[in-house]
């Protein structure tokens, strides 16, 4: 792919400038730390690495939220293994003794500047659960409020191969939504995104700033993480996006340079910014847009659809054609259309086997299909969520 015809060069240097510049007034931020930059090649924890990036938290003056890898380098550290582990009982048990370590090098750090920490494990149900969802997001806000810091990683010693996020690029971004952040900030060894794979291609150049939707930067992310890490550089994009659900800007940048974070957030052109060409959505949209579990799966037809994109609203049982999966009455489930495209996405007001009784009845039938209604709608519009390839789906 030829610079010029990319994402590279398509806004002007004020657009980017302007971006940049809005970076100063954000207050709430998110902090990934990958385990390339956090881990010594295998040796565990590079203590002496975290020192200038506590510095830099401490002077910023905003809420800082850490997502942080390296629980399970440090884990094999501490047990004597050179490879990661595939086993999923053996992952684990590498995690559960490197958290040890790894809370105990921020708090290490955070103490110089007479800073609390605070270790914050998630796993999938944390997020997917509404109670849970809104218990973990006053918890961090307590925290920050407080003037603690947080350093979150993925519960990697309970999640199963189900519910695991799968990298804490995504985590990071699903944080982001959580705490309602001004900017999700991705550290990593790499400079940022660039057009082609630098190492093999002299041409490529840095993507200095584009919106996260611009689809010509799927053709620009290369190959997988390394050997330490579950994430590449597509994970960083995919993670950018989902940030950008909520109105959140990413920037993808190396966290060798020096006072990086004192300098994206100051304007300085550092690295890769993906802004959000979308308004913030309420909390409970980011909440719903951020699922990752899902139940179930409804079939709408053409009506339907167009009523659930056109008009925003509430999904009635008449334009369901199919119904998949075993779920009951609160469960996320997916709305698809007549092709299998993903429309969006919801709250449930019944289980599946209601679901498959009402589907293709108007609401005015449930009662003498059911015998009782719960509700005339069978996903109300406050609980249902548009995904991103609603809009080309008509």
């Amino acid at each position: 792919m030829h610079p010029d015809s990319s994402a590279a060069a398509r806004y002007s240097s004020e657009q980017s400038r302007t971006a940049r510049e809005g970076l100063k007034s954000a207050q709430r931020v998110v902090v990934k730390i990958g385990s390339a930059l956090l881990t010594r090649d295998g040796a565990g924890l590079d203590r002496e690495a975290l020192a200038p990036w506590v510095d830099q938290m401490n002077a910023l003056g905003r809420s800082v939220v850490v997502v942080s890898s390296g629980s399970v380098a440090e884990g094999m550290l501490r047990l004597g293994w050179k490879s990661r582990p595939q086993q999923l009982h053996e992952l684990q048990a590498a995690a559960a003794i490197g958290q040890m370590g790894l809370a105990q090098a921020w708090e290490t750090e955070f103490k110089r500047h007479n800073r609390l920490t605070a270790q914050v494990l998630l796993t999938h149900d944390d997020l997917s659960n509404r109670r849970r969802y809104l218990n973990a997001r006053t918890t961090l806000r307590t925290l920050t409020r407080l003037g603690v810091t947080p350093v979150i990683n993925e519960n990697d010693t309970t999640a199963t191969d189900e519910i695991r996020f799968g990298d804490n690029d995504r985590l990071a971004a699903l944080v982001a939504n959580l705490v309602e952040a001004d900017l999700l900030i991705i550290l990593t060894d790499q400079l940022g995104m660039f057009t082609d794979n630098p190492n093999t291609n002299p041409d490529a150049s840095l993507v200095s700033f584009t919106h996260a939707s611009d689809l010509d930067l799927d053709a620009m992310v290369t190959g997988p993480g390394g050997l330490l890490g579950r994430g590449g550089m597509q994970t960083k994009l995919a993670a950018a996006r989902l940030a950008a659900r909520s109105g959140t800007s990413t920037v993808i940048a190396s966290g060798r340079v020096d006072r990086v974070l004192e300098r994206v957030l100051a304007g300085e052109d550092i690295g890769s910014l993906l802004v959000s060409d979308k308004e913030r959505l309420l909390a409970r949209k980011q909440w719903l847009a951020g699922h990752l579990q899902t139940r179930g799966r409804l079939t709408l037809d053409a009506g339907a659809v167009r009523v659930l994109v056109e008009q925003g609203r509430s999904l009635l049982a008449v334009g369901v054609t199919r119904v998949q999966g075993t779920f009951d009455s609160g469960d996320m489930v997916l709305c698809c259309n007549e092709q299998g495209a993903e429309i969006a996405r919801g709250l449930i007001n019944y289980s599946s086997a209601e679901a498959a009784k009402i589907a293709g009845h108007s609401s005015a039938r449930i009662a003498d299909l059911l015998g009782y209604t719960y509700a005339p709608e069978l996903i109300h519009r406050d609980n249902l969520v548009l995904t991103d390839i609603s809009s080309q789906t008509l």
